[in-house]
């Protein structure tokens, strides 16, 4: 294990060394970090809406009712749910700081960007419709979350680097002295903030010639589109797995997309496997919903509880402990968001790997064994997706499911332990580099 670790290390670092110089990346990671406390408040209040207790919803709906749930819905669809905007800002911030531009005025206009390309339309359903009409003058707030991620990184940097073309070249408006410097700073950012305004549009109205219509639509189609083909066998388990991996990777909610895709798919499986066990005959799928959500995702996407055990008990920074302490609550129900961008694991190419790798690796394991009878088949059982391990496989298979999402559990342990080493060595050096700074100041 530590001649694989040193070797790792020794390939990685290099890497991780490349990834802190690389303005773009760390001002994306600086970006995610500004949402990071927000997503775990909104990670916390998604868990107390759907608590995997039995009885949990009708009793709160009885005491508090029908709509009880609005009062954790709503901090959840004011943090999580518009993540894009938080993440947009905080990149245009640290990117704007490394080129020394103003970074509040600038952060400022790439927020506008995004929401020049965001389309200020809304899809409704009326009751007892059949079909969405679209209304306009409303915000989406399905791309002002995890959706909309991707094109909010791009924004970001595009506004930053156009303001700074503009203020290198000196086309600001310049105050004569004596004006107050928070009067300066406004007139500067007018004409960079005006040609921001104008090179977004235009870019939105080119797109708005396409089929796609916008952007967004554009990024979410091309990204679903290898999805749409994709059946019910481990193989295109393992591909739709991948690029749930890879979405993330990105910023984007990969279960989501999948899910859209997949999710019809599983839950037929699983209704057939639901009727045949009440039946009482042997079920006969063993890809279903509850395979993907007991089984591939132990923690959440990518299986990531393994990593924040790893990260809680085996890290030295202070940075990926702290992530850890956030993280493990939430994890133990299967959400992962503080871990996935407080890490990160977003455009990490360290963490990417055991992040797509573990999920398919275990689907594999969990595939044979289910074969060869080792482990019961998921019986179709409907079970929240917050079931925390151990429990959620004993609903969906039994004792022996409980015993193997222990095994899982250990499993992703040890295939994250290695790339975490790396990057909370990565961390670590950079925490003592800051702390000699901090004592020569």
């Amino acid at each position: 294990m530590s001649k694989f670790t040193d070797s790792l290390e020794e390939k990685l670092m290099p890497i991780a060394g490349k990834i802190s110089e690389n303005r773009y990346l760390t001002s994306i990671r600086d970006g995610f970090m500004l949402a990071v406390p927000l997503i775990t408040i909104g990670a916390v209040f998604l868990l107390l809406a759907f608590l995997p207790i039995p009885g949990y919803s009708d009793f709160m709906a009885k005491t508090f009712g029908p709509n009880w749930n609005t009062f954790f819905m709503r901090p959840f669809e004011a943090t999580m749910s518009i993540m894009s905007i938080f993440v947009v800002f905080g990149i245009a911030y640290s990117l704007a700081g490394h080129y020394k531009i103003d970074g509040l005025n600038t952060a400022a206009t790439a927020l506008v960007a995004f929401l020049i390309f965001t389309p200020f339309i809304i899809n409704y359903t009326p009751e007892g419709a059949k079909k969405a009409i679209e209304v306009s003058g409303g915000i989406p707030v399905d791309w002002m979350g995890s959706k909309g991620l991707f094109v909010g990184i791009l924004t970001a940097i595009l506004s930053v680097e156009i303001v700074r073309f503009v203020v290198k070249r000196g086309w600001v408006i310049k105050m004569p002295k004596g004006v107050p410097p928070a009067v300066e700073k406004a007139f500067s950012a007018l004409i960079p903030a005006a040609i921001v305004a104008i090179i977004i549009d235009v870019i939105r109205m080119l797109f708005a010639m396409t089929s796609y219509g916008t952007i967004h639509q554009f990024i979410y189609t091309v990204l679903q589109i290898p999805l749409t083909r994709l059946g019910d066998t481990l193989p295109a388990t393992l591909i739709a797995n991948f690029f749930e991996g890879l979405f993330w990777s990105f910023g984007i909610h990969g279960a989501n997309v999948v899910g859209s895709v997949m999710g019809p798919i599983w839950l037929a499986l699983a209704a057939e496997n639901l009727q045949a066990f009440q039946a009482g005959h042997p079920v006969p799928h063993i890809i279903t919903q509850q395979f993907h959500d007991m089984y591939m995702l132990v923690g959440g996407s990518g299986s990531t509880l393994g990593l924040v055990l790893a990260m809680l008990f085996f890290s030295k920074s202070r940075q990926v402990k702290t992530v850890g302490k956030l993280a493990i609550v939430p994890g133990l129900f299967n959400i992962n968001e503080p871990v996935i961008f407080g890490l990160p694991i977003v455009l990490n190419p360290i963490m990417v790997i055991p992040f797509i790798l573990t999920p398919m690796i275990l689907a594999t394991l969990t595939y044979i064994v289910m074969s060869i009878g080792l482990v019961g088949h998921p019986t179709g059982v409907v079970i929240p997706w917050t079931t925390p391990p151990i429990i959620g496989g004993l609903l969906v298979s039994g004792f022996s499911g409980a015993v193997w999402q222990i095994i899982e559990l250990v499993i992703s342990f040890f295939i994250y332990l290695p790339f975490l080493r790396v990057v909370d060595r990565q961390y670590l050096e950079q925490e003592q580099a800051m702390a000699v700074e901090s004592q020569k100041g």
